[in-house]
């Protein structure tokens, strides 16, 4: 058995070819700051190097799987730093690096089963997308939730999503900002199966695929990815161009700041 932590924010926990990954900051319902950016990729990039590990679980520790970005923790960031890092940078490859926190989990040469229990939301969804597999309770809150605060989602979702739901049920969610729960999520694709224990069943199906053969699992991997693949970077550019055009503007200030005092926005 091996444990290691990242950043302070990821547990990594490897026993008998499984990998459990667990996002932990309970405190703050997994909310994502800066540190947690560094500890999930601190940890993608650990499990990528790794050749006995054959499948990953993910996880969030506590009642909810992540609640998203911690908005208070990158304005205070921001105002002690300056200007941060334009996200059109491309920091690795393709990606930026909320994206690559989100999309590694994809590239990982293993399986990656998301476990979600109590919710994903925005920034936390689009960690589970990233994932092969997701296993939420029925009760568990999904949600592409970045319109909330006058944004879009730009941490790969606008790539994975149309691999799994009708155009027309994305832009529902992604224009509405509305919850839905596991069940709903199954059968709108989000999710792949509900159960009342998703660790426990995410741990078992890791455990099964532990058993088969690595290589033909890797290779399956690489197969499907490619199969999935279209033009992948125009999409990731875009996410970012677009989000760097709200970030700041008077309808995203107007929603955040609607969001902090609990009432309804008002739009010019």
């Amino acid at each position: 058995m091996l444990d290691e932590r990242f950043a302070d924010r990821v547990a990594v926990r490897i026993d008998d070819h499984v990998a459990v990954v667990a996002l932990d900051r309970p405190d703050k319902l997994n909310a994502i700051d800066p540190a947690m950016f560094e500890g999930l990729l601190s940890a993608g990039e650990f499990l990528a190097g790794r050749s006995d590990v054959r499948a990953v679980v993910l996880t969030g520790a506590g009642r909810m799987f992540c609640a998203g970005l911690d908005f208070a923790s990158f304005a205070a960031m921001a105002g002690e730093s300056g200007t941060p890092e334009p996200l059109e940078t491309r920091t690795h490859g393709l990606t930026n690096r909320p994206q690559q926190a989100c999309l590694q989990w994809r590239d990982l040469p293993v399986p990656v089963i998301a476990a979600i229990q109590g919710g994903a939301l925005g920034g936390g969804l689009q960690i589970a997308l990233g994932a092969d597999i997701r296993i939420v309770t029925p009760d568990a809150r999904l949600a592409i939730a970045e319109i909330r605060w006058g944004l879009v989602p730009d941490m790969g979702g606008c790539v994975v999503l149309p691999g799994l739901m009708r155009d027309d049920q994305i832009r529902a969610l992604t224009y509405g900002g509305h919850d839905v729960s596991g069940e709903d999520a199954v059968a709108l694709g989000l999710a792949t199966q509900c159960a009342g224990d998703p660790l426990a069943v995410a741990r078992s199906m890791a455990a099964g695929i532990a058993t088969r053969s690595p290589s033909a699992i890797r290779a399956s991997k690489r197969l499907l990815n490619l199969a999935a693949s279209a033009n992948p970077a125009a999409v990731l550019l875009a996410e970012s161009r677009e989000q760097s055009a709200l970030m700041g503007g008077p309808d995203q200030t107007e929603a955040v700041m609607a969001q902090l005092e609990k009432r309804a926005p008002v739009f010019d």
